[in-house]
């Protein structure tokens, strides 16, 4: 590549990095010198990590190498862990330095269990992880569950496909477990608006779930273990605890960041105070965790790359649209809810919403990814024919989200 090229360094290869890859080879392609760094082998599709202990799905792997060479960057297979932002230098763990005109930053965050004494779920998590207490339940040995979702930033759908999930498993095995949600939430999933709360009750009452909102627990161990629910000292007995996790962020040395570690952007993604570095995803402090807001980062802040690189273009700035698709004890429902702007309007359907139907709605990775899965020498690129697809899907979503 020639060095007259505008040099943009992506660190991170999950939801945010490589959607802005996709995003800066579209707009900016014969204008930038691209780099991904990241130590991981494939990129995993993560939010399906939820369906895999319930038979409901699998959490698909894609060599990191294909997307970098589909994007036309340079991989660099080591994590970035250290910035000096005014020699514009990215250090990696394993000592190599890149140089940039731009960084951004797609580190995201790491996972911290919130209780000692709980069960932690996170979308790492293999399918394994719940497999004991699955266990247990079909042979009648859990009858009182508890699904915590603990306060902070991050995502609480997951517990309401856990919790459906596992009464479904239950009620199969002819078991009739009590289960509990408890979250700081007023409402189940009121973060996607009034039609998806109503909806999301209608599913747990159906399913026999219990539902506290608002509240904040501790945990007891004895014989079995008391969840204390505040404000209220409410105590509930209950056999097992499942809890999501605390998230904690992961800026790399030399890089501004609050006390959890998270990094503090503008509506471009442009980190405060720094002439060239920008941030998206899960890594920067927004209260909101989830792989489609990441996808809407990444997109706001690679226009902005793309447009300082040279490219015609007038970027956008991240305003949150939510995209749930939620595995329930039956089937699915479609959630989508304009969280920024535009009067907060929400739609929930048990028919998809947007197209492709994926869990990450991202304007380019899920219309790659849909062209990869149906491309049928997978591990070799979309393809020509792929890419057509990838195209066509692409301006379905951008229909679809607007």
């Amino acid at each position: 590549m020639s060095t007259s090229l505008f040099r943009v360094v992506v660190a991170g290869g999950g939801v945010a990095g490589i959607e802005a890859l996709l995003t800066l080879h579209a707009l900016a392609g014969d204008r930038v010198e691209l780099t991904l760094a990241d130590a991981q082998p494939d990129f995993v599709y993560r939010p399906m990590k939820v369906a895999e202990p319930f038979a409901r799905g699998l959490a698909r792997r894609y060599p990191i190498a294909d997307m970098a060479r589909d994007t036309g960057a340079r991989l660099v297979a080591d994590a970035v862990t250290a910035v000096d932002p005014d020699a514009c230098v990215a250090s990696t763990a394993g000592g190599r330095e890149l140089r940039y005109d731009a960084l951004l930053l797609a580190t995201g965050a790491r996972s911290v269990p919130a209780f000692a004494h709980a069960l932690t779920w996170d979308d790492r998590s293999g399918p394994d992880a719940l497999a004991g207490l699955l266990g247990d339940i079909e042979h009648g040995h859990v009858r009182r569950l508890a699904f915590v979702v603990p306060p902070g930033p991050g995502w609480p759908l997951p517990a309401y496909e856990l919790a459906p999930m596992t009464a479904r498993t239950a009620r199969d095995a002819q078991t009739r477990p009590q289960i509990t949600i408890i979250t700081p939430e007023v409402a189940p999933l009121a973060i996607f608006g009034a039609q998806a709360t109503a909806a999301v009750k209608a599913d747990l009452d159906a399913a026999g779930i219990g539902f506290h909102g608002a509240s904040y627990v501790e945990i007891e161990t004895g014989r079995a273990a008391t969840v204390v629910v505040h404000p209220g000292m409410r105590r509930i007995e209950v056999d097992r605890v499942v809890a999501l996790p605390h998230l904690r962020g992961r800026a790399p040395s030399g890089i501004p960041a609050d006390a959890d570690g998270f990094v503090h952007v503008d509506a471009h993604g442009k980190l405060t105070g720094l002439a060239h570095v920008w941030a998206a995803g899960d890594g920067i402090a927004f209260p909101v965790k989830f792989g489609g807001l990441a996808a809407e980062q990444a997109d706001a802040a690679a226009e902005a790359i793309a447009q300082l690189a040279g490219a015609d273009i007038v970027p956008r700035p991240f305003k949150p649209v939510l995209r749930g698709r939620l595995l329930t004890g039956h089937g699915e429902r479609y959630m989508h809810h304009i969280a920024g702007g535009g009067g907060g309007e929400s739609e929930v359907a048990d028919h998809t919403l947007w197209w492709p139907p994926s869990k990450v709605a991202g304007r380019r990775l899920a219309p790659y990814l849909t062209a990869r899965d149906e491309t049928p020498l997978l591990g070799h690129g979309p393809g020509i024919a792929g890419l057509a697809v990838q195209t066509h899907l692409a301006r379905e979503l951008t229909a679809a989200s607007a």
